[in-house]
């Protein structure tokens, strides 16, 4: 896709929203069903995953880690806005790599030491791309990225959260 077909894409999009800002708000919504043993299966829409424990915590390894899944979604949202945004702007990308590493305590999860926090403690982000584009323009792309990835920007300031029960 080229600068021209993303603008044809979004530029009426945009103008939708820019008129009517209430049709932008979309409420994304995921569901799981509980599993076997300590599982939970989780219907992408493209896929059932079956979420477990991480090994840390006495999983098998089979399952997957919803924290894997967590860093997974960062790493699809960075991967898309980054795309997006090279096209945007004319940045070439004959090819990327994008990583996430978390680091967690797992004392914290397992309730074994108070002090230790439960989540992640550190994340970070990585963009190895192959491109003859200069410091500058790269700089400005992963600036853009930042600020347009939905993952990113939620986990640098999370959203308020809702619990409930029946």
């Amino acid at each position: 896709m080229n600068a021209e077909e993303l603008r044809s894409l979004q530029q009426p999009l945009k103008a939708r929203y820019k008129e009517q800002p209430q049709a932008a708000l979309i409420t994304l919504k995921a569901q799981g069903r509980l599993g076997e043993d300590v599982t939970c299966k989780v219907d992408t829409g493209k896929a059932l995953v079956q979420a477990g424990l991480h090994p840390a915590t006495g999983g098998d390894g089979i399952s997957v880690c919803s924290g894997d899944m967590l860093l997974e979604a960062l790493v699809a949202c960075a991967g898309v806005t980054l795309c997006a945004v090279a096209t945007a702007i004319g940045v070439e990308l004959r090819d990327g790599v994008i990583k996430a590493e978390g680091d967690l305590d797992f004392r914290g999860t397992l309730g074994v030491a108070k002090e230790a926090p439960v989540g992640f403690q550190n994340i970070r982000l990585q963009f190895d791309l192959d491109t003859d584009a200069a410091e500058e323009q790269l700089a400005t792309l992963i600036r853009l990225t930042e600020r347009y990835c939905v993952v990113y920007q939620t986990l640098r300031q999370p959203a308020e959260m809702a619990v409930s029960y029946k």
